[in-house]
């Protein structure tokens, strides 16, 4: 270690307790023997973007922390990541190092790079209750600081804590009840009192003794400022203008939570920022609400709780601060949204007259020069766009000759790269991901342009395996006595094959919708396949023989293992799958019920904007639950259309009492403007055991400029203590393996020599790499002494005829006049678009799309008109009862038959 500068001695002594060698590097440093700063970074692999402190805090060493501490460490120095030294030792559950820390008063209340304090990143009650009441100390301090400031007219304190990223709350009260208004008002001092006015402070606050800041005011000038903030629009919507308002508010999103914003009313407007800095500049505003037509409701259990409703018919959920007199701050600002709902409802509304329509009348001269201009513009902006377009399709065009000419020219570079999946002291930086289960055409736009002319299929080799029944029994007779849905026979085919999509291009459809946000473009029905989403998504079940596996091992590392691979055969059925699944419509169920597999499902399109479906399955014999919601943000990157899921995918095994939680890998469809289309998946994909802590890191690699990545998935299950356990391998159009992780560790190295060795023999050689291996070629390499855990099985014959369907796809959407008296009316095989599509009537099926679509927008209307709100029938919105998400959670009941009260979407 003596080669070691001083810096990285000191951050190698404080991560190992070294606090003798610590010690020693101090006094040297006294002694001018060298510099040393005691703040300084780690630029190593061990300790890249840490301080000293943070390693010594997070490895637990609390007498160097002390000593560190004692010399002038920064105990809110943030790492790389934003953590701080109390976020490290509260993540590792220090409680000793949490005190200390406070001791030396750490601040509670910091934000790390994904937005948590260090209260969030601990699992530890004790240090829970520690932080809480150090966050409450400092809140309170920070009032008094807020409230002194106000009083003594000192305006730079006071715009330096309400541009805090946490500022104090503006309507704080001292112990006479008065407010920072009041203060300034009784004490004269004007500029603070604008300064609060604009930030949002309450006129109509009252002290103790019943007073406004506006009976306190010192003089006139004083009173004729809060007189003139005071005023307030009248609800008949005459008045010319309404105060502005605003102030912190917690505010619920579907799958992250309550998460605090900066909330502003402006003219009739509700916007939300990150923080108050953030309101002030105008900038990364996070969302906004035209106020017109808006309407607020209040539950009377919950003191906090409002909850707006919008003319669009969507909804809202805001807290107030339940420390600081939550009802009278709750009623402040229903008040201001009442006003400004008002005054937005008076001016956008086409009913009422102005009244001064004198003043602002015009001309039919000036209307029609108006006209003219706009006119004149409108074409400018149309022939603009028409260029931009064109220019895009001529640069994709060179850009895709310009990949095959390097592809077919340029040699190979290494198939596998080093990659470091889980370094401990990394693990806490990264918030739970809430993304989830997928699917490349969901409930919005996706692609789908040309199918490519099939190739003849090779039957894949399978070895020795049994194929489960899901693949093997196909044509097995099943009982009809025992299908609850009437189906005793599954079919093998669609009535009739796809249409040819040759003639059509999605280029064609995406260049007259520039500028659109992606969720709001209809597609033709020619690029859809006979599916709708929710039947697409109940393909996770196809491989469920791997969750009876799961329950039959006896070890919690081979339970890991097969819900592993479930969770990676739930993306097969995608590959060659470039049509789009139909939109939901809101209500619209699905059910599948299979003895041979062992499992029934139910799921629903619990939302529409955003477009939210949940499912809920379990096994016949009561062995598991599989449950989850599935929300697709979707991205547009010119040549590519990207799929990023979100929700919380839950498997449950009660035999053991495990529930597993897992996210789905992004999914993405390339060349939508030229060339042939195909899929990929890719991103990091966490199984977590809840019970045991175990936890499965899979990645799914992304292609990389010569495709060797193509496809495959590598990744580790891992202890408690991060150790690995075994590594699994594979691809998710093939197959997945389990080795040992030191076997694969050093084949990996081997691999990466030999590649290098051999670029290095060839120079640039003309291997050729393939663009696009096909599904039914092996091209997973087995390591020896590797472990089958899943390989899919292959398609039928029939299947490019057949939209690219797996065998139990084409089994998703039929129906016989058995069924019909036995599913409910809102179920999506009695939808006529998608039964007209697969019977072959592409006309009917596409008059039938626009027909469900627009009434499906005209019930939307009269509820936005009514005070009814859309209530779903088989979920709730609950937290996900493993790791606290926003989550659908099945409610019930669906089994007992009893459909009444369902809604006519069809």
């Amino acid at each position: 270690m003596e080669d070691l500068d001083p810096s990285e001695q000191l951050l190698h002594d404080a991560r190992n307790g070294n606090l003798l060698g610590i010690q020693k590097l101090l006094l040297s440093s006294l002694k001018e023997e060298f510099k040393l700063n005691i703040n300084c970074i780690g630029k190593s692999k061990s300790n890249f973007g840490w301080a000293p402190l943070h390693l010594a805090c997070y490895f637990g060493h609390q007498n160097v922390v002390e000593e560190l501490l004692k010399v002038g460490a920064d105990v809110n120095l943030p790492n790389n990541v934003g953590d701080t030294p109390l976020h490290k030792a509260a993540f590792t559950g220090r409680k000793e190092v949490v005190m200390l820390l406070l001791q030396y008063n750490a601040c509670a209340t910091v934000l790390n790079g994904t937005a948590q304090i260090p209260k969030d990143v601990t699992n530890n009650e004790e240090i829970k209750i520690m932080l809480e009441a150090a966050e409450r100390t400092e809140e309170r301090k920070l009032e008094e600081q807020f409230l002194e400031a106000a009083r003594e007219g000192d305006l730079a304190t006071l715009v330096q804590l309400l541009n805090r990223k946490k500022p104090p709350n503006i309507n704080c009260t001292d112990l006479l009840g008065n407010t920072a208004l009041h203060c300034a008002a009784y004490r004269g001092q004007k500029h603070c009192a604008l300064k609060l006015l604009k930030s949002g402070a309450s006129t109509a606050a009252r002290n103790k003794k019943d007073q406004t800041p506006l009976d306190l005011a010192s003089d006139a000038e004083m009173r004729q400022i809060l007189q003139g903030s005071g005023q307030r629009v009248s609800t008949s919507g005459a008045a010319r203008n309404v105060p502005m308002y605003q102030g912190p508010l917690w505010k619920s999103s579907r799958f992250i939570g309550w998460r605090l914003y900066w909330v502003v009313l402006q003219d009739g407007v509700l916007s939300w920022f990150p923080k108050q800095s953030d309101a002030a500049a105008n900038v990364r505003r996070q969302g906004c609400k035209a106020l017109t037509q808006a309407r607020c409701t209040v539950r009377e259990r919950d003191p906090c709780l409002f909850t707006l409703k919008c003319f669009d018919d969507s909804i809202h959920h805001f807290k107030v601060d339940p420390k600081n007199d939550p009802q009278a701050t709750r009623k402040r600002w229903l008040d201001a949204m009442e006003d400004h709902s008002a005054y937005s409802t008076h001016y956008c509304s086409h009913e009422q007259e102005s009244e001064d329509d004198e003043d602002h009348a015009v001309t039919l001269a000036e209307l029609s020069e108006s006209l003219q201009v706009r006119s004149q513009k409108l074409e400018h902006e149309v022939e603009k766009n028409k260029i931009l377009s064109e220019a895009l399709q001529t640069l994709a065009t060179e850009h895709h000759e310009l990949e095959q000419s390097v592809v077919k020219g340029s040699s190979p570079q290494s198939a596998l790269s080093e990659d470091e999946f889980y370094d401990a002291i990394s693990e806490s930086d990264s918030e739970h991901s809430l993304s989830g289960f997928e699917t490349v055409a969901s409930h919005s736009f996706e692609e789908d342009e040309e199918e490519e002319q099939e190739k003849e299929r090779r039957v894949r080799p399978t070895g020795g395996r049994r194929f489960p029944a899901s693949m093997s029994r196909e044509d097995e007779e099943v009982p009809l006595e025992l299908q609850a849905n009437g189906i005793g026979r599954h079919r093998t085919s669609l009535p009739a094959p796809m249409f040819s999509r040759n003639d059509f291009s999605i280029w064609s459809i995406l260049r007259k919708c520039i500028g659109m946000e992606l969720s709001k473009i209809t597609m033709p029905v020619i690029f859809n396949e006979p599916l709708s989403f929710l039947q697409r998504l109940t393909e996770y079940m196809e491989h469920t023989y791997l969750i009876h596996r799961a329950n039959s091992a006896s070890d919690s590392i081979e339970r890991m293992k097969c819900v592993a691979a479930f969770a990676v055969s739930a993306v097969a059925s995608q590959w060659e799958r470039t049509g789009k699944p139909f939109n939901p419509l809101l209500g619209e169920t699905y059910e599948l019920v299979r003895e041979d597999l062992g499992f029934r499902l139910i799921s629903e399109q619990v939302s529409h904007h955003p477009p939210v479906s949940a499912f809920y399955a379990e096994g016949l014999k009561n062995d598991f639950v599989f449950h989850g919601s599935i929300y697709p943000k979707l991205k547009f990157w010119g040549k590519s259309v990207e799929a990023e899921p979100k929700g919380i995918i839950t498997l449950e095994l009660p035999k053991y009492g495990e529930a597993y939680t897992w996210t789905n890998p992004t999914c993405c469809v390339h060349n939508i403007i030229v060339g042939q289309l195909w899929i990929e998946q890719y991103g990091n994909v966490e199984v977590i055991n809840h019970k045991s802590g175990e936890k499965c890191c899979l990645s799914f690699k992304p292609c990389g400029l010569f495709g060797k990545e193509l496809h495959k998935v590598e990744g580790y299950i891992l202890d408690k203590s991060k150790k690995k356990l075994c590594a699994l391998y594979g691809k998710w159009t093939e197959c997945l393996y389990t080795l040992d992780p030191a076997a694969y560790d050093t084949h990996k190295k081997n691999d990466r020599k030999n590649a290098e060795e051999k670029k290095g023999k060839h120079g640039s050689g003309a291997e050729e790499i393939e663009e696009m291996p096909l599904p039914d070629v092996e091209t997973v390499e087995m390591i020896p002494g590797s472990q089958l855990l899943w390989r899919i099985a292959p398609r039928p014959p029939n299947s490019t005829e057949m939209y690219s369907f797996t065998l139990f796809a084409m089994q998703l959407n039929e129906l016989d006049k058995d069924m019909e008296g036995v599913i409910p009316k809102t179920d999506c095989r009695l939808r006529p678009d998608i039964r007209a599509m697969e019977n072959g009537d592409i006309d009917l099926a596409s008059e039938e799309k626009k027909r469900l679509e627009e009434k499906q927008r005209a019930a939307r209307k009269v509820r936005s008109k009514s005070d009814e709100d859309w209530k779903t029938r088989w979920f709730n919105q609950a937290p996900n009862p493993h790791n606290g998400a926003q989550d659908w959670i099945f409610s019930g009941g669906y089994w007992d038959r009893n459909y009444s009260g369902l809604p006519d979407i069809y």
